[in-house]
């Protein structure tokens, strides 16, 4: 097997894994996503280029397949398939994305948890199909950009490829952690906050 052969075989891979994972949430895509982003810089012939490609092209077409899961069988499909566990305030959502689509968009593939809520409250309220497919291909792309970056780190902390591969994982999986405690925190204020009854209200 050729460079080029392992540089072509390894993208279709990668991407089928996001595809996938992005479908049905059980693989780490950011890890693979930064892995290969590691790879790439070790002058492997896959080139960093080729790795936002298929990161991000398998990321678009795994959302898109969510949406319109989404779109056709609701909450109930979504919490059937495991992308939605319980009911994430999906009122709430609609308002946010009525209020700020485009921001809500691009910022719930960032979010730990936070994509599959966002896709099912477009799909419920209707989003318009093209205008989804343009926002969320920037929203793929970001994804996958972020992903390299953090690789990129992993790659300049270490010399080898392997623990180039190792420090990437471990700094996704750290991001991971730390940005679904940041939203816990969140949370509990709202949560802690007493429902005011119309005569407390007056």
């Amino acid at each position: 097997m050729t460079g080029d052969e392992f540089g072509w075989v390894y993208l279709a891979a990668l991407a089928g894994a996001v595809l996938i994972g992005a479908v049905l949430p059980v693989l780490p895509t950011g890890a693979a996503v930064s892995a290969g982003a590691v790879l790439a810089s070790h002058g492997s012939p896959i080139g960093l280029l080729g790795v936002l490609i298929a990161g991000a092209g398998g990321a678009y077409l795994g959302d898109l397949i969510v949406y319109a899961g989404c779109r056709a069988g609701g909450e109930k499909l979504a919490k059937r398939i495991g992308w939605l566990r319980d009911n994430e305030a999906l009122d709430a959502l609609r308002v946010r994305l009525a209020e700020h689509e485009i921001t809500v968009l691009l910022t719930s593939r960032l979010i730990p948890g936070g994509r599959v809520p966002v896709l099912l409250a477009a799909g419920l309220a209707g989003y318009r199909w093209h205008r989804f497919a343009v926002v969320d291909l920037a929203a793929s792309s970001l994804w996958a950009a972020v992903y390299m970056a953090i690789g990129l780190l992993g790659y300049a902390l270490f010399p080898e490829p392997w623990q180039g591969v190792v420090a990437a994982i471990v700094l996704v999986l750290l991001t991971t952690v730390v940005s679904s405690l940041v939203q816990r925190r969140r949370k509990k204020p709202a949560a802690a906050e007493p429902v005011q009854t119309p005569k407390e209200a007056s």
